[in-house]
C-alpha cells in the first residue's frame, strides 16, 4: 500500500523504552524524523532502525521550543505534519482514517484527536478526556510563545497548549494511546513540573488568552471558577465521565489528576502572594 502523505515528529529525550512501539504504530506514513535531544540511552538507534530520519536538537533557552522549531528547521515533504510523543502510539483505526482523511481531502486547518491512557497496566476507556491538536496543516499553524521562559522548572518542549491554527478545525473519529512505560515517580515528576508551569502561565495570559486552546478551554474556565475545584475534578472523572468503570486504575487516575489541580491552584496562589508574607 501507497505511504500516507503526511509528515510525523516524534520529539524524544531519552526514550529507548518507549520509542519502537511509537515508531511501529507510525510505519504506514512516508515521512517520519525523530527530533532527539541528546539521547545516551540509544533511542536514536533505535529511530534508525525503524527508518526515521533523526535530527539533533539542542535548546538555546529562548523561543522558538522544540515543536515550533521543527516547523521552521525540518526539510518535510509534505505540507500536512502529525506530532507524536515517543508514549503515544496511533491505533490501526486510527491509521485507516488518516489514510482516507488525506486520500479525499483533509477539508480543515487542523484536528483534534482524543487520548485513551493506559495506567497501571490498563488502558483506561473511560474518564477525564484528554484532547490534543495535532495534526494540522504546517502553512497555516504554529505554536504561539506563551510567555512561560519564567517557569525555571519546565523544558524545551511547549506545555500542555494547542497550537494555534487558521481556519477551522474538526475532532478524529478514532484515538491515540498514551501509554508511557516509565515509572510512576517520572509521571508525578512531570506533573510537577507542569504544574509550575500552569500557575506561571496563568499568572502571565490576559483574561481571554487564545480561543484556540480548544479542547481543554471549556474545564480551565469553567472549573477554574469553582471553588474546591480539585473535588470537582475527581467526580467528574470518576463519577460523571465513567471512570469507575476501569475499576481501580480508574479512581487512582481520577486522584491522580485531581492532585494535579490541587497542585496548580496552591501554586497559583504561592505566585500570588510572593512577597507579602503569606
Amino acid at each position: 500500500m501507497s505511504r500516507i502523505p503526511i509528515s510525523v515528529v516524534v520529539m524524544t529525550k531519552d526514550e529507548a523504552s518507549n520509542l519502537a512501539k511509537c515508531l511501529a504504530s507510525a510505519e504506514a506514513f512516508d515521512e517520519v524524523f525523530v527530533v532527539d535531544s541528546g539521547s545516551t540511552d540509544g533511542t536514536q538507534e533505535i529511530a534508525r532502525a525503524a527508518g526515521a530520519t533523526v535530527v539533533d536538537f539542542e535548546w538555546n533557552g529562548r523561543y522558538p521550543k522544540k515543536k515550533q522549531w521543527c516547523l521552521e528547521n525540518l526539510p518535510f515533504r509534505h505540507d500536512w505534519v502529525l506530532y507524536l510523543d515517543a508514549d503515544e502510539e496511533l491505533t490501526p483505526a486510527l491509521v485507516a482514517e488518516l489514510r482516507e482523511l488525506a486520500r479525499i481531502g483533509f477539508g480543515r486547518s487542523g484536528y483534534f484527536v482524543g487520548y485513551d491512557y493506559a495506567f497501571l497496566g490498563r488502558r483506561l476507556r473511560h474518564g477525564l478526556r484528554v484532547y490534543k491538536l495535532v495534526l494540522f496543516d504546517r502553512h497555516r499553524g504554529c505554536f504561539l510563545e506563551r510567555d512561560d521562559l519564567a517557569a525555571g522548572n519546565m523544558w524545551e518542549v511547549e506545555g500542555h497548549y494547542q497550537p494555534h491554527v487558521d481556519g477551522e478545525t474538526g475532532v478524529l473519529r478514532n484515538r491515540m494511546v498514551h501509554d508511557d512505560h516509565d515509572r510512576l515517580f517520572h509521571y508525578f515528576d512531570r506533573h510537577n513540573r507542569y504544574s509550575d508551569w500552569e500557575a506561571v502561565l496563568d499568572a502571565a495570559t490576559p483574561a481571554g488568552g487564545d480561543t484556540q486552546i480548544a479542547r481543554r478551554g471549556w474545564l480551565k474556565g469553567t472549573f477554574a471558577r469553582l471553588p474546591l475545584r480539585p473535588l470537582w475534578i475527581f467526580l467528574y472523572s470518576y463519577v460523571v465521565a465513567g471512570g469507575a468503570l476501569d475499576g481501580a486504575p480508574g479512581f487512582h487516575y481520577a486522584l491522580s489528576r485531581s492532585f494535579y489541580y490541587w497542585q496548580v491552584g496552591l501554586k497559583q496562589h504561592e505566585l500570588a502572594n510572593a512577597g507579602s508574607g503569606e
